[in-house]
C-alpha cells in the first residue's frame, strides 16, 4: 500500500474553512480565462495567469504542443484521479507519465529537487501542506492563478499562488462488520479489548500524511491540542501495548479484506472508495471524541520541463469539471461551495459523500503543524514504532 503524502494536515488551512457546501459570489469556469490570442514567444515558465501568457486559447496551443505532462504520486484509485487523468489526455492531446504513484509528498519533493533540468522532472505536485509551505520557503514553486482564483478561500491558498488547497477530507475509522463483533465509535472505543491485533494505519505517520492525521486526531480526542500532538502518539503506543493497535501492518483494502487490519483509520473517501466496494458491508464512522478534516495542495514547479502543460492541467482541476471529477471520488474539492450556489454541482455526487460533521472546522497553523510533524519524526519511532 502506498504512503501518498507525507503530512496532510491543513497547515495551509487557517480555522473557518469548512468542507461541506457554503456560499460563494464567484462563479467556477470549466474553460478557464480569457481566450485572446498569443505570440509565440510567450514564457510560459514565468507566466502567473492563462491571461498573462495571452489567454486561454493560448495557454492550450502551447500545451497540446509540448504535447506532455509529468505527474507524481497520483495513484488512479485515489481522488478520482485515473478518470481525471485519462479524461484531460483525451481533451487536450497531451500524454501523462505518473511517475511513484505509491510514493510520498516527500519524494515529491525530492524529486523536483533532483530531476531539476531532465525531461523527466514532475512538472506540478499534489502536497501535504506542509511541503507546499516547504516548498515555496525553498522556491520551488513558480506562482500561479487559475481562473477560478477568486473562488478558492483566501486562507486555503497561497496569497503568492505558489500553492492553493485541492481536494480534502475526515479521518475516520472503517470496519469489516464481519470480523468486527462490536462497531466502534470513537478512539476511545478503541481500546476495547475485542479489537485485539485488528486495528491499522494505513502507514507510519512519519512518512505518510493520512496516518500522521490519524495521530493528530488521536491526540484531540485525548486532550490534546493542534500544538500539542504528544497525547496523539501516547495513544497509538498505549493500543499497541494493549495488542489492538498493529503498526507493523500497511493498512488498505487488502489488510481489511484478509483479517490483518479489519479495522482502518484512514480518510473517509479513501475508505470510501478504495476499500468499502471490495469489502461487503464495510462500515464507515467518524470519531465521535475527534473531527479532524484536510486539504491537500497543488503547486507547479518552477522548474517543470513542460510548463504550459502543467498551468493547463491547474485549469482543468479547478474548472467546473475538474472539481466534480474529484468530487467523483468522493472527496470535497475546494470549490465545492461555489458549484452549489452555481447549480453546476454534480449533484449524484454529492449526495454520495461520506456524511460530514456539521458545524465548522479549525485547523492548525503553519507552525503548529511543523511543530507537530517534528514531534511525531522524533517520537513516534521510539514510543510506538513500525
Amino acid at each position: 500500500m502506498r504512503a501518498r503524502h507525507v503530512l496532510a494536515v491543513s497547515a495551509a488551512v487557517a480555522s473557518g474553512l469548512v468542507l461541506t457546501a457554503a456560499c460563494s459570489s464567484s462563479s467556477s469556469s470549466s474553460s478557464g480565462s480569457s481566450t485572446t490570442s498569443s505570440t509565440s514567444t510567450t514564457n510560459w515558465a514565468t507566466a502567473t495567469s492563462a491571461a498573462a501568457g495571452g489567454g486561454m486559447n493560448a495557454l492550450v496551443a502551447a500545451a497540446e504542443k509540448e504535447g506532455q505532462l509529468n505527474v507524481i504520486t497520483l495513484p488512479s484509485n485515489w481522488a478520482n484521479y485515473g478518470t481525471i487523468m485519462s479524461d484531460f489526455s483525451a481533451k487536450y492531446h497531451i500524454h501523462i507519465t505518473d511517475a511513484n504513484p505509491e510514493g510520498s509528498s516527500g519524494q515529491e519533493i525530492t524529486a523536483v529537487e533532483q530531476l531539476k533540468g531532465q525531461s523527466r522532472a514532475p512538472d506540478v505536485v499534489d502536497v501535504g501542506p506542509s511541503f507546499a509551505v516547504e516548498g515555496a520557503n525553498d522556491h520551488l514553486w513558480a506562482p500561479y492563478q487559475v481562473a477560478t482564483w477568486s473562488n478558492i478561500p483566501a486562507n486555503a491558498k497561497d496569497p503568492n499562488g505558489d500553492w492553493y488547497a485541492d481536494y480534502g477530507g475526515y479521518v475516520a475509522i472503517g470496519y469489516d462488520p464481519a470480523k468486527v463483533k462490536v462497531a466502534p465509535t470513537s478512539f476511545a472505543s478503541l481500546t476495547n479489548p475485542a479489537y485485539k491485533n485488528m486495528i491499522g494505519l494505513n502507514n507510519s505517520p512519519t512518512t505518510a500524511g493520512a496516518a500522521f492525521a490519524a495521530v493528530y486526531a488521536a491526540a484531540l480526542a485525548n486532550g490534546g491540542s493542534f500544538g500539542n500532538i504528544e497525547p496523539g502518539i501516547k495513544y497509538f503506543a498505549h493500543l499497541k501495548q494493549i495488542g489492538n493497535f498493529v503498526p507493523t501492518a500497511i493498512g488498505g483494502p487488502t489488510t481489511v479484506q484478509n483479517g490483518t487490519t479489519p479495522i482502518l483509520i484512514w480518510w473517509d473517501y479513501l475508505l470510501e472508495s478504495e476499500v468499502k466496494p471490495v469489502v461487503p458491508g464495510f462500515k464507515i464512522v467518524i470519531p465521535s471524541d475527534a473531527t479532524y478534516a484536510s486539504y491537500y495542495d497543488q503547486a507547479i514547479s518552477a522548474t517543470a520541463p513542460d510548463p504550459a502543460a502543467a498551468r493547463l492541467w491547474e485549469e482543468y482541476l479547478y474548472s467546473t469539471t475538474g472539481q466534480n471529477l474529484w468530487l467523483q471520488g468522493y472527496t470535497r474539492p475546494i470549490e465545492l461551495a461555489t458549484l452549489v450556489t452555481d447549480g453546476t454541482v454534480n449533484k449524484a455526487a454529492e449526495a454520495a459523500l461520506p456524511p460530514a460533521p456539521s458545524g465548522t472546522l479549525t485547523f492548525p497553523s503553519s507552525a503548529q503543524a511543523a511543530a507537530a510533524e517534528t514531534v511525531v519524526t522524533q517520537n513516534w519511532p521510539t514510543q510506538v514504532g513500525g
